[in-house]
């Protein structure tokens, strides 16, 4: 079992958490990458961009097309199947999107591969064992993760790390 990426978002749809555990060359294609000119409207390019620069745009992007796409696949699996349906997953040829949803709107979101089963108990764990002992009840976590101020908690990074460990 090999787990990709994780990715938490709070109910104001800030990516407030994002984490990959392998290399991005190796993680599959999840959306396709435009012409290298920036979309400002300036006429530079992005080589003339510092890379880290760059590796943080690509994962803000990264995270806003994976809300996007499951704010659009929600909102589908609802006006197909009623409301009483929920979306838990998807599965294309080169990676699963697990999803899971807290009562306060708090969306996990998962990326593994294929050979993986359903991922919505450890969503649930990482949520309720890690996120809320060390990050909902540390008194020094922000309540509200406003302007992109995400959670920034060394015992829930270390936490979540041996957790994932383990489920390998």
């Amino acid at each position: 079992m090999s787990v990709y990426s994780l990715y938490i978002f709070d109910r104001h749809t800030e990516c407030i958490y994002t984490k990959r555990w392998t290399d991005r060359h190796a993680l599959p294609a999840i959306r396709s990458t435009a012409g290298g000119a920036l979309s400002n409207g300036s006429s530079s390019t992005a080589n003339d961009i510092p890379a880290a620069t760059r590796r943080a745009m690509k994962h803000s992007d990264d995270a806003k097309l994976i809300f996007g796409t499951i704010f659009s696949l929600r909102r589908m699996v609802r006006q197909l199947g009623g409301t009483d349906d929920q979306f838990l997953s998807y599965r294309t040829g080169e990676y699963k999107l697990h999803y899971f949803e807290t009562p306060t709107q708090l969306k996990l979101i998962m990326l593994t591969d294929l050979h993986v089963g359903n991922m919505r108990t450890v969503l649930y764990q990482i949520w309720a064992t890690l996120y809320v002992e060390y990050v909902v009840k540390s008194p020094l976590a922000p309540t509200e993760h406003a302007s992109g101020v995400g959670v920034a908690n060394e015992l829930f990074e270390g936490g979540l790390e041996r957790f994932i460990v383990s489920t390998m």
